[in-house]
């Protein structure tokens, strides 16, 4: 379980900086694409102003997902259908603040 991060990594685009457990579950699950897809939102009109974001990604039994974002207050903000992955089925939270994606025990 990660607490804090001591490295950071850079996303290929080069305007997004991801923790330690960030990377590690991209790794472990094969998502590399996750974290692609929260830095594809970070421009979008309602998530580029929130000083902080949550990220959901459920995964239903199907392997259809929806991956969403709302202000830390439930407030939704961005919504996103999946129509297949092979992400575990679950859910995962990912924080953005500053820029940063991190998992909850992170923050």
């Amino acid at each position: 379980m990660h607490t804090g991060t001591t490295r950071w990594f850079l996303h290929w685009s080069g305007h997004l900086v991801y923790t330690e457990g960030v990377q590690y579950l991209a790794e472990q699950a094969g998502a590399y694409w996750l974290i692609d897809l929260v830095a594809s939102w970070c421009p979008h009109e309602k998530i580029r102003d929130e000083d902080f974001v949550v990220r959901k990604l459920t995964v239903d039994a199907n392997h259809t997902a929806i991956a969403a974002a709302d202000d830390g207050n439930e407030n939704a903000l961005f919504p996103q259908t999946i129509e297949f992955t092979d992400f575990p089925p679950n859910e995962v939270t990912l924080y953005l603040t500053e820029g940063t994606p991190l998992l909850p025990n992170e923050y």
